[in-house]
């Protein structure tokens, strides 16, 4: 393959360096790992539902919400990126949204009760953040019918478009110096 540079989503949290944490469902050597010295290209690292959040990314305020495996979400507005960790927030006294969200709960509650959660939580987030619409992501996001108000689907593949768009730089007039359209704040 020819390139010139390496996007890569990552599953966990991600800071200025790269990976702050091994992830859970892969392999070691994530921290630290030197990938532009390994690919001897430029590489950008960001966390894996931020990169499908800035593919999916249709204007306005958006919040993203990754129903896979666990729960990924971001929050996108005026070019800025915000990786957030909302599966770790409350669901009931003993659960969060990661238990009740997650693809572990489509199993043990079964389907009506996920539906019905994913339907509460995107409402009460969108209201939270004041977003103009959700996007919901990830393996499971084509399970949820109907979308809930104000909610649009998805899929994996805006990973891909946001891989490109960690990349695309702009000219700014009063200065003349190159910019990053998209910030991600880390």
């Amino acid at each position: 393959w020819t390139y010139d540079v390496i996007s890569i989503g990552y599953p966990g949290a991600v800071d200025a360096r790269g990976p702050r944490a091994e992830p859970g469902n892969l392999g070691e050597g994530w921290v630290r790992f030197d990938f532009s010295k390994a690919f001897d290209k430029p590489v950008r690292v960001m966390n894996d539902a931020a990169m499908q959040a800035l593919g999916g990314y249709d204007g306005g305020r958006m919040l993203f919400i990754g129903l896979g495996t666990g729960v990924g979400s971001a929050l996108v507005t005026e070019h800025v990126v915000v990786p957030l960790e909302l599966g770790c927030l409350p669901y009931g006294p003993d659960e969060t949204f990661f238990d009740r969200l997650g693809a572990a709960a489509i199993e043990t509650a079964g389907e009506p009760v996920w539906l019905a959660a994913v339907a509460e939580v995107t409402g009460m987030l969108r209201e939270s953040f004041l977003a103009d619409y959700i996007l919901l992501g990830g393996g499971n996001a084509k399970r949820v019918r109907p979308l809930p108000a104000h909610t649009r689907c998805g899929g994996n593949e805006d990973a891909f478009i946001g891989g490109f768009r960690l990349w695309e730089e702009i000219v700014e007039p009063h200065d003349q110096r190159s910019a990053s359209v998209w910030r991600v704040v880390r």
